[in-house]
């Protein structure tokens, strides 16, 4: 059906873009928002339970290297619609299992999609965007994600505080969602070319670790905060379903109206300034999560946080400056492994240490954000292929 389709201007790669990052907050969103209350109240989960879920999602994660193989047989913008259908399925169906064995599973499964999709997503983008603009467009997409994350917002506060749905009904309205969304995109637009040809075996080069070495601290970065910021707003503070949607609305009304401005800001500041900006600021929310004991100031202290991740963009954006674009499908797979060394262990082990002092995490991940800080200081403020790292005042190109 899509070769009889007149090309339009709508179908374009970017559009195409725009509609996943679209779709996947519609799924991804509504998980995050029910999880733990979800677990709390049907499966009776405590800190450890929660860890351990937690690490079981970032599995497929820790596996993405593997996106490479599959791209033998499967074309790069295919994997990622039937990747995104996956995320839409697994999550589509997690309210009609709510048990620990039961969420386990439906977890995984939808992680497998989300994480193998993020991967060639992050591929394509910096294929077929410029290097000018990438910084600009990358922020803007995560403000359409953002525009689609409030609507899921608003649609489970709706769900809960007025229409009284359970949990199985809003997990299956917003997977269901996506699955509409990725159904539109499978038969909407047509194959685009790539504009290198990619490597189909794995890439490390000794020139990429500082990149390498940036992601890697990124992934422990959000785990405190997707895990243990979430979690210690509900068990902590007491924060309900309503409340919880309510402060990721706010966190995305940040990004719907800030992230393409901070994607800009990057384009003009250079990705070394950004990290900075970004680690120093995360050394301070941090140390203030260790210590909070307001539930206003520890929701201020979480919008912030959240704020803060447009600013990764830059991460993706150096790598884009320094890399052979050959390497790029087969790095993008092999960083988001990298990114899930840390994510895999981390839940589960800081989970043990949350059940005798909760503080004790968030110092542990200030100390991380100083460590990043350093990293950051060795990016080149005009990163290039001869120009990857600085090693004191001595910029290193392998």
């Amino acid at each position: 059906m899509r070769r009889w389709l007149k090309r339009e201007n709508w179908q374009t790669p970017t559009g195409l873009l725009v509609l996943m990052s679209m779709a996947t907050p519609l799924a991804f969103a509504t998980w995050q928002t029910l999880l733990n209350n979800f677990v709390i109240d049907q499966a009776g989960f405590n800190g450890a339970e929660i860890g351990l879920l937690q690490s079981l999602r970032e599995v497929p994660g820790f596996l993405a290297f593997t996106a490479v193989f599959v791209l033998l047989v499967v074309r790069e913008q295919k994997f990622a619609v039937l990747s995104l259908a996956l995320l839409g399925l697994g999550v589509a169906i997690t309210g009609w299992f709510p048990s620990v064995i039961g969420l386990y599973c439906t977890t995984v499964l939808m992680s497998v999609g989300f994480h193998y999709f993020e991967t060639v997503k992050t591929s394509l983008s910096l294929q077929w965007l410029e290097k000018g603009e990438a910084p600009r467009v990358l922020g803007q997409l995560i403000a359409v994600g953002s525009f689609s994350s409030l609507f899921v917002y608003s649609l489970v506060w709706l769900m809960s505080e007025w229409l009284g749905l359970g949990y199985a009904s809003m997990y299956l309205v917003g997977g269901g969602l996506a699955l509409v969304i990725v159904a539109f995109c499978a038969v909407a637009y047509p194959m685009f070319p790539q504009p290198h040809l990619q490597n189909k075996h794995l890439v490390l080069r000794q020139r990429y670790w500082l990149y390498y070495a940036l992601t890697f601290m990124s992934g422990a970065r959000r785990q405190i905060f997707v895990v243990f910021a979430g979690f210690m707003m509900v068990e902590k503070f007491g924060y309900g379903v309503g409340e919880i949607a309510l402060l990721f609305i706010i966190n995305h009304l940040f990004n719907l109206f800030f992230a393409a401005r901070i994607g800009a800001l990057i384009g003009r500041i250079g990705e070394r300034r950004a990290l900075v900006i970004e680690y120093v600021g995360l050394t301070l929310v941090f140390t203030g999560y260790a210590f909070v004991e307001v539930a206003w100031l520890a929701g201020t202290l979480y919008v912030v946080d959240h704020l803060f991740f447009a600013l990764a963009i830059a991460i993706k954006t150096y790598f884009q400056k320094i890399a052979d674009p050959a390497d790029i499908a087969s790095t993008a797979g092999v960083a988001f492994t990298i990114n899930h060394i840390a994510a895999v262990v981390i839940p589960a082990v800081f989970g043990i240490m949350w059940l005798s002092s909760p503080s004790a995490v968030f110092l542990v991940g200030a100390l991380m954000a100083v460590g990043s800080l350093v990293l950051a200081c060795n990016v080149p403020q005009h990163p290039a292929p001869l120009r990857v790292a600085l090693v004191g005042n001595r910029v290193t190109a392998s």
